[in-house]
């Protein structure tokens, strides 16, 4: 199932701010070359963009669909259509930002090994993930794939890896020269039937819709969209609060 920027900017603003506080503590006035990898639809690039009006910027996604959205947004930069685990550079940046893209890629020891290495003497890298995966969003999700007609089509349903503060800070310690590692938990306040469900279908959700069809496939989001509306109630207000973790990570060389 192709990435969707509608679906995704359908919570632009949640989305956004964990990449402006992430930006927010990196620790380099003039990077020269600077990169967003998995930029999505370039919300994320605009704010390296403010920050850095003079840097050489990249943008790096698997989307076309995210990739046409940030080439008409009007950002000043160069917009590359590759998956991370494959990106091999012949040059070094300043800056590599990763905004909620890593998470979606196996073998974190080596990832982490080969991005340091792309990054410039002096230079920063730095990334947040979802940490969410443990609470009932993403919980259920799994649960009604395990116990439903469909277990064995969503069996091999790809996971996201869930990363921790101690597991990144052993990972980079032996790369870097200063490590700041934090972990956030957003009370997000959402609106609308079904919001939980609609804020993991720009995400999470994808793998698991995507390896069904039709009937099966609504019949599963009936169902996972039954149990999170118990999990998540709206209120009285017509709100739902749904508590969200992200961990974040910035490693200078």
């Amino acid at each position: 199932m192709a990435w969707d920027p509608k679906t995704y900017l359908d919570f632009e603003d949640e989305r956004t701010r964990p990449a402006v506080e992430l930006l927010a503590r990196i620790p380099h006035k003039n990077p020269q070359s600077v990169i967003d990898l998995g930029c999505g639809p370039g919300n994320s690039t605009a704010l390296l963009a403010r920050r850095w009006p003079k840097a050489r910027l990249e943008g790096l996604d698997s989307s076309e669909a995210m990739l046409d959205q940030a080439r008409r947004s009007g950002i000043a930069a160069t917009w590359h259509s590759g998956e991370i685990p494959s990106w091999s550079p012949r040059k070094k940046y300043d800056v590599i930002f990763a905004n909620a893209a890593l998470h979606w890629i196996d073998g974190q020891e080596a990832l982490m090994k080969r991005l340091m290495s792309i990054v410039a003497k002096d230079g920063v890298f730095a990334f947040q993930v979802p940490a969410n995966f443990n609470e009932p969003s993403h919980a259920l999700m799994r649960e009604v794939a395990a116990e439903g007609p469909w277990a064995a089509k969503l069996e091999g349903v790809r996971n996201i890896v869930l990363g921790t503060l101690q597991g990144y800070y052993e990972m980079l310690e032996p790369l870097t020269s200063h490590l700041d590692i934090w972990q956030t938990t957003y009370l997000q306040v959402l609106t609308g039937d079904d919001a939980v469900f609609r804020w993991v279908s720009g995400t999470g959700l994808r793998p698991f819709l995507a390896a069904l069809e039709g009937e099966e496939r609504d019949a599963y989001a009936h169902e996972y969209k039954t149990r999170l509306r118990a999990a998540y109630p709206m209120r009285a207000s017509g709100k739902v609060l749904f508590p969200f973790q992200r961990l974040f990570v910035v490693a200078k060389k």
